[in-house]
């Protein structure tokens, strides 16, 4: 009963957060909790199975679940429109999902490089799509349990280098206007920036994490 109570307590804090302007510990709780959705709803499409661990926050209510749609909804136009970039993620960084220490490293490796020369929606999008497309690989190759620590780098990646991007924007919110006030031809543009960037980035990433031969 402790634990039912402290998780109840925590999601009202996620979710009090945007009725105000989030601190950085929110940002970070929500992105997370935004994180552990994305990859769960991934592994659903993948026909692949995996508890959410118990210490994590509830499933997403409010302004937050909104937020997950919409970034979910993002994710999808993004892996329509170039499928292969977000499959078979650890091969193309080649990164073993056995290794927790070697798909973390690629991944925050990958994560810096897209947020290397600013910060969109856009690449926001595609971090989250990114971390997916690792977990995927991971669950399937039986290593389930490198995706919590996946979502851990992801929340440690936004308290360095997006929390006061976020923040100035008044928190994941923004996401939802931003999606709102542009038209599809629009939208469609900076998905499509957004895929050029992570596609050299990915690149780029690789090249950083072979080694010398």
């Amino acid at each position: 009963m402790e634990v039912l109570r402290r998780s109840s307590v925590f999601a009202a804090e996620i979710m009090d957060a945007f009725d105000r302007s989030p601190t950085d510990k929110e940002l970070v709780a929500q992105a997370k909790a935004l994180g552990r959705e994305f990859v769960h709803a991934r592994l659903l499409r993948a026909g692949l199975a995996w508890s959410v661990p118990a210490r994590a926050a509830p499933t997403p209510g409010g302004r937050l679940a909104e937020v997950c749609a919409v970034l979910l909804r993002l994710g999808d136009e993004l892996e329509l429109i170039r499928p292969s970039l977000y499959r078979n993620v650890a091969r193309q960084l080649n990164v073993s999902p056995h290794s927790e220490t070697a798909v973390t490293s690629a991944f925050l490796a990958v994560a810096a490089q897209i947020f290397s020369a600013g910060v969109t929606w856009g690449k926001v999008v595609s971090l989250y799509s990114v971390a997916a497309g690792l977990a995927v690989d991971c669950v399937r190759q039986a290593q389930p349990a490198v995706v919590p620590a996946l979502v851990d780098c992801l929340g440690e990646f936004v308290h360095k280098t997006l929390a006061s991007w976020l923040r100035r924007r008044g928190g994941w919110t923004d996401v939802l206007t931003c999606v709102a006030s542009t038209d599809p031809g629009f939208r469609a543009h900076w998905l499509v920036a957004a895929l050029g960037s992570v596609g050299r980035f990915l690149k780029a990433a690789v090249s950083m994490l072979l080694p010398e031969r």
